[in-house]
């Protein structure tokens, strides 16, 4: 039988079929289908049908006024997708929020396709019975089949590293505007990493939850992962997070252990991404060095103590200082303007060098320099 044509609607599915090996069938995806990075160049042929740059509470609101006059949350370029003639879509029927479902489909016209998958997986395992429907629908079964073995043993091998470890409580938001707790295959993947969820449901959607119920579960480690949001996007919520009363007090706040994560990729979708998240989350909860710090989620302290270095530095460089005192240490630090003005370079990785490209805040070249040197 020829090489079928894929067009996918959803992000985990176009990562299901690039892990079997059949990236080359797809030709065409949805606007949210990012991974790996080449599928980009397809055509995407879908978009939001409103503006999602907007706040988180902004973008709540308007999901339910869509959802309440039935009013689409995505357009469908369903031209598109029959010019390049599919013999497989893939879309889903799990939530009528996340992605194009087939209701959204029939709504917007009629789709020719030889065949349609709507993936639905709420669990691990409907994860993996969704890999293997696409590999039967692909003819791909032994490629399926391995795939979700190495699904396995990754996510296996994380919980050999660390099922000695103190277990300790986890609370993960998968929204700040209102608050939503983890849900669907989240609490097992905590789980996987040696982790107690807290306010979470396995059972079910993830749901709402009020700020009380945060501070009276006074997690040891809480962990920021919006639903659809990249890292950036996450760290942008942190001033509404840090409105919010008793902030400061939560035990997670205090200790350094908040972590604000990539979402979008790593904890909102139901496909190979699952086993990176259980490392992902074994590194925050245990400190397994799997590397995916910077690039996958964010200390919140960490954040927070670039910013006010970046505050109290363009402060003494507004008032024309040669230094300032650092937050944390006392130390005095050369500004940047001082450096420039000295015009050569010292060769000691002062924090703000001009002179170095990689001169980074909290980098190993961006020390702080005692006014004795």
């Amino acid at each position: 039988m020829r090489n079928k044509r894929v067009v996918s609607l959803l992000a985990s599915g176009t990562e299901i079929v690039c892990g079997l090996g059949a990236g080359e069938l797809l030709v065409g995806r949805s606007h949210e289908c990012d991974n790996p990075a080449w599928v980009t160049n397809l055509p995407a042929c879908t978009h939001p049908a409103f503006v999602v740059s907007v706040s988180s509470g902004d973008i709540d609101a308007e999901v339910r006024r869509r959802l309440k006059a039935a009013e689409p949350l995505y357009y469908i370029n369903t031209d598109l997708i029959n010019m390049l003639k599919p013999d497989l879509l893939i879309t889903q029927a799990h939530c009528d929020v996340c992605a194009v479902t087939p209701n959204d489909l029939k709504r917007d016209g009629c789709v020719v396709t030889d065949q349609m998958i709507a993936l639905q997986a709420g669990t691990v395992s409907g994860i993996y019975d969704d890999v293997l429907a696409v590999g039967r629908a692909l003819y791909l079964v032994q490629a399926s089949e391995a795939l979700v073995a190495t699904m396995k043993a990754r996510i296996d091998a994380v919980w050999n590293l660390v099922r000695h470890k103190p277990t300790p409580k986890v609370v993960v938001l998968e929204w700040t505007d209102p608050l939503f707790a983890a849900g669907n295959w989240g609490p097992e993947l905590v789980e996987a990493a040696n982790g107690e969820l807290v306010l979470g449901d396995k059972s079910g959607f993830s749901k709402p939850v009020s700020w009380q119920d945060v501070r009276d579960a006074d997690p040891e480690f809480l962990i920021i992962a919006p639903c659809g949001f990249g890292l950036e996007r996450t760290t942008r919520e942190v001033s509404f997070l840090e409105a919010l009363p008793g902030w400061d007090e939560l035990r997670a706040v205090s200790e350094g252990k908040v972590a604000l994560a990539d979402g979008n990729k790593y904890f909102n979708r139901s496909g190979p991404t699952i086993a990176d998240t259980v490392e992902i989350l074994a590194e925050i909860l245990h400190g397994q060095d799997i590397k995916r710090r910077g690039e996958a989620w964010q200390s919140y302290s960490e954040l927070r103590a670039t910013a006010i270095i970046q505050r109290v530095h363009a402060d003494a460089c507004a008032k024309h200082l040669d230094s300032y005192s650092d937050p944390a240490t006392g130390y005095e630090v050369f500004t940047a303007d001082f450096l420039i003005h000295r015009g050569v370079c010292c060769g000691k990785g002062c924090r703000h060098c001009p002179y170095q490209s990689d001169a980074k805040i909290g980098s190993p070249t961006g020390r702080m320099i005692p006014t004795s040197l």
